[in-house]
């Protein structure tokens, strides 16, 4: 997809969020910035506890205390929402969460929770705002949808709800929709078909997406650009198709090299040793250093920043950097063995 100057839709410059705690300070996201343009799917991919999800609440100002978003912006159409002011584009942004029965109220109809969206976002009452839940519902391939849109979530079935949690984002008429895991709580054919639907409704509505997933595969299958997440920071940026041909931080070869089928039918499917560390300091170091097989002995000690390793691509490694690359000669012993 060609940007070239383009304004985007979303962005997201050095976002920090935080939970103060009584014992510390969890620095969840930190110092994150990525941004997303009309019409295109950009994806955040990382394991679970790498801040994916705080970015996502936190872009629609729905982070509780003891969080608090502490610095940074995320402008949205050109206007500052920090400060208090997501309520002006409430609409403007919807969210699918991951677990669709969570994210409806069993007391109520499905089409009564729909038509509850349509009135705040869209001012439709009556006869009208149920005819449009009915189309909702029709829309995101929900059967027989004028007798189901009376029927309660725990009618549904779980690939039936989440299209119904969809259909109930899209009522807010949003130009940026924000899909935090919506498929994870699904089998493997239900979830194929909610990304297809996803796919249709983009052509159709017009719609940004920020796709949210640990998942490897369904990043490959959605997403125009994406952003590799690791302890609060984007460790990579670049377009879909180069972070597969040439992915340049090792934590993203990791995950790359954990898809099944990556690997011969008769090899161990490979994965990254220990785990996604809680960051509570200010970054002095690599936080993914002790994890790395390419590790050398700069990471323990050097932050890096993000070089620019291709068109639209840059990595956060210290192997890209001239100043630090390991010395002909160095080991380069991380937990995964030498280089």
């Amino acid at each position: 997809m060609d940007r070239t100057g383009e304004d985007p839709l979303l962005a997201v410059e050095d976002l920090q969020t935080v939970f103060h705690t009584d014992k510390e300070t969890i620095r969840a996201v930190d110092g994150v910035s990525f941004d997303v343009h009309p019409g295109e799917t950009v994806g955040i991919v990382g394991e679970s506890g790498s801040g994916k999800s705080v970015t996502a609440r936190s872009i629609l100002g729905l982070i509780e205390e003891p969080g608090v978003v502490e610095a940074g912006s995320i402008r949205f159409r050109g206007d500052e929402l920090t400060g208090g002011n997501w309520d002006a584009h409430r609409g403007d942004l919807a969210i699918v969460f991951q677990d669709p029965i969570n994210s409806m109220n069993p007391v109520y109809t499905v089409g009564n929770q729909i038509r509850e969206a349509l009135r705040i976002h869209q001012d439709l009452r009556g006869t009208a705002a149920r005819e449009e839940a009915v189309r909702l519902l029709e829309a995101v391939g929900i059967p027989d949808a004028p007798r189901r849109v009376d029927e309660y979530p725990h009618q549904f079935s779980g690939g039936m709800r989440q299209r119904a949690v969809i259909a109930m984002a899209l009522a807010c008429d949003p130009d940026l929709l924000v899909c935090d895991e919506p498929t994870t709580a699904l089998d493997v054919t239900i979830q194929a078909q909610i990304l297809d639907l996803l796919e249709e409704l983009q052509a159709e509505e017009d719609l940004a997406i920020l796709f949210i997933t640990h998942d490897m595969g369904v990043i490959e299958e959605t997403t125009d650009r994406v952003n590799v997440m690791y302890a609060g920071e984007i460790v990579e940026t670049a377009p879909i198709d180069r972070l597969f041909e040439s992915p340049k931080h090792p934590y993203t070869r990791g995950l790359l090299a954990s898809i099944p089928g990556r690997t011969a039918r008769d090899e161990r499917l490979p994965t990254i040793e220990g785990e996604v560390p809680t960051p509570t300091e200010e970054a002095t170091a690599c936080r993914f250093a002790d994890r790395c097989a390419e590790s050398f002995d700069a990471c323990e000690r050097v932050h890096p920043g993000h070089v620019t390793v291709g068109p639209d691509h840059s990595a956060a490694c210290l192997l890209h950097e001239q100043e630090y690359e390991p010395e002909l000669g160095d080991d380069g012993d991380g937990p995964g063995g030498a280089r």
